[in-house]
């Protein structure tokens, strides 16, 4: 079953308000196996609204409208609908008493408003979405093919409306409802177009189990999504598509799912009864900030030395003089002078350093030139990053390049 999604409001287009329910129905339609073809919004103009419902309605087998069935002049999505459908709206009188009794219980300190009314409105032929949070009931018609829901745009209605009313309908149309089940591999070390180079042929041929690709601060993602009647046969579906991306990425993957680089170390560290500590510079405690991001870091994570000027280098790192003198801030030399005071003053088995010329203006070295440092009780390594981007495009690389470094560093020990 395909389904379309269209919010309704000016205020979306205007930026005023974001367009949250669009996610959280994206995300329901997801786990419950539909496919989601579209997403648009559209103004608070009949014009416009009936063009965008009759064109979705056109293309898909369900079209969720959220908002514009409220009780002020704007809200015309009835209208809109009706229009459509090719049916008059017709007045339910039941649903006035309702309205009325609801208002008395909850504000008998106020008149009832009569504009509240317009809500006892509804296209002919329309079921009713019964709305437990609010006011505004939703509705549903079939126009040909398509099945057309309107729900409220407040929030909390639309999630209960959707979760109670449309989906179950939606489900049982499509004969029991399907699941679609994801897996994440997560790696680094390898350029995205390198990584869609080595799965082509995979990414080609993929359609179910399909497979796609997410870049994010030099790391990426392969993701390969299933749609089946189970768990179980989507999982099966997976298997051995994950199987072959493993064999072709090999050690570049580091994790999968919820296995971020951060969780990786840690487990690591833990598995060992090892700590870490970080000494930064270019990038003013990024790499900290990270290892600290998980509830219990405290377990492997001893501190932070931010020694962005070149005095504190010296004097809390130990970093010589002479280093900084003859090699420059921005140098391998300073870098492992760096990771070994780190090491001694936080009194840590691993140690992770990073100086470099972030930018805008070079400092020393060309902009993007990062120098990560690491070393463990056995072996300490240094790294020459020449990375892209502005400045904190930069040093976020350098972050997420300085993580993956202690990790390798950590199994090569």
């Amino acid at each position: 079953m395909i389904v379309e999604t269209l919010a309704v409001g000016t205020e979306l287009l205007l930026g005023q308000i974001a367009n949250t329910n669009a996610r959280e129905i994206a995300t329901r339609l997801a786990e419950s196996g539909l496919t989601h073809l579209n997403q648009a919004v559209v103004g608070d103009n009949a014009t416009r609204m009936e063009a965008a419902i009759r064109a979705a309605a056109d293309r898909c087998d369900a079209l969720i409208i959220t908002g514009g069935i409220g009780p002020t002049a704007d809200d015309i999505t009835r209208e809109a609908v009706a229009a459509v459908a090719g049916v008059p709206l017709v007045y339910d009188r039941a649903y006035e008493q309702a309205l009325r009794e609801r208002w008395a219980r909850m504000r008998p300190d106020l008149d009832f408003p009569e504009s509240n009314l317009r809500q006892a409105y509804r296209p002919d032929g329309a079921g009713i979405l019964a709305n437990r949070k609010g006011t505004a009931p939703g509705f549903h018609i079939r126009v040909d093919r398509c099945w057309i829901f309107a729900v409220p745009g407040v929030p909390a209605e639309m999630l209960a409306m959707v979760d109670e009313g449309v989906l179950p309908l939606l489900r049982e149309e499509e004969g029991g409802g399907r699941v679609v089940v994801s897996r994440l591999l997560r790696s680094w070390g390898m350029a995205e177009a390198k990584v869609g180079e080595e799965l082509q042929d995979l990414f080609d041929a993929s359609e179910n189990p399909s497979i796609a690709f997410l870049a994010s601060a030099g790391e990426i993602k392969i993701r390969i999504t299933a749609l089946a009647r189970s768990d179980e046969e989507a999982r099966a579906l997976i298997a051995p598509v994950e199987a072959e991306v493993r064999r072709r990425i090999g050690d570049r993957i580091f994790g999968a799912d919820d296995d971020t680089i951060e969780r990786v170390i840690r487990t690591e560290l833990e598995s060992r009864g090892w700590t870490i500590g970080t000494a930064e510079s270019a990038t003013g405690g990024l790499v900290g900030r990270r290892l600290t991001s998980l509830p219990g870091a405290s377990g492997t994570f001893r501190g932070s030395v931010v020694a962005y000027a070149s005095d504190l280098k010296a004097s809390i790192l130990g970093v010589p003089a002479e280093t900084i003198t003859q090699h420059g801030v921005v140098s391998e030399e300073t870098a492992q002078a760096m990771v070994q005071g780190a090491r001694s003053v936080l009194g840590v088995d691993v140690a992770v350093a990073v100086t470099g010329s972030a930018g805008p203006e070079p400092l020393e070295q060309p902009v993007g030139t990062m120098i990560v440092a690491v070393a463990t009780p056995h072996r300490a390594t240094v790294n020459t990053l020449h990375l892209p981007g502005d400045r904190e495009q930069v040093r976020s690389y350098a972050a997420t390049a300085a993580l993956h470094l202690v990790r390798r560093a950590i199994l090569e020990s």
